[in-house]
């Protein structure tokens, strides 16, 4: 498909001056919309889950603390810098490294999640992540997932 096609509709300027022109763009799909069928499920059967944010976001964090192990960026400023973003978001998102290895699985594993089980989001394990101990951590994040079943 191409990315715009520019055709001229009348053959000469009419007698104001003026000339019309035709563009035709292609329509992108949106977050949660199928092609033809707005608000329809986005996830057929027999196609892979869609993954959660904090999936993501954890995904990445491990991938970004592999890179500086290995020494492709030298520290998290020059990850900001790469990903167009400030030093205060790399360090919000590399903070996820900090959990427990149980509660890392189960972020990166989020998206087999269904019902009022839904993963937490970032901003709601930060008060989790600034705990050092990793017992503290589960109580926390047991008791945070097990408010959000009863409401």
């Amino acid at each position: 498909m191409p990315r715009k096609v520019l055709t001229a509709a009348a053959a000469g300027p009419h007698q104001d001056g003026a000339i019309q022109i035709e563009v035709t763009l292609p329509v992108r799909q949106r977050r949660g919309e199928t092609r033809g069928r707005l608000g329809s499920s986005p996830s057929q059967p027999g196609s892979p889950p869609l993954m959660t944010r904090i999936t993501r976001l954890m995904a990445l964090a491990i991938k970004f603390q592999d890179m500086v192990d290995r020494g492709e960026v030298r520290d998290y400023a020059e990850l900001a810098r790469l990903g167009y973003v400030t030093r205060a978001r790399i360090t919000q998102i590399m903070n996820l490294v900090n959990l427990a290895p149980d509660i890392q699985e189960q972020l990166l594993f989020a998206s087999n999640l269904t019902g009022p089980n839904v993963p937490l989001f970032e901003r709601q394990l930060r008060p989790i992540i600034s705990v050092v101990d990793w017992p503290t951590q589960r109580w926390m994040m047991h008791d945070a997932v097990s408010g959000r079943l009863q409401s």
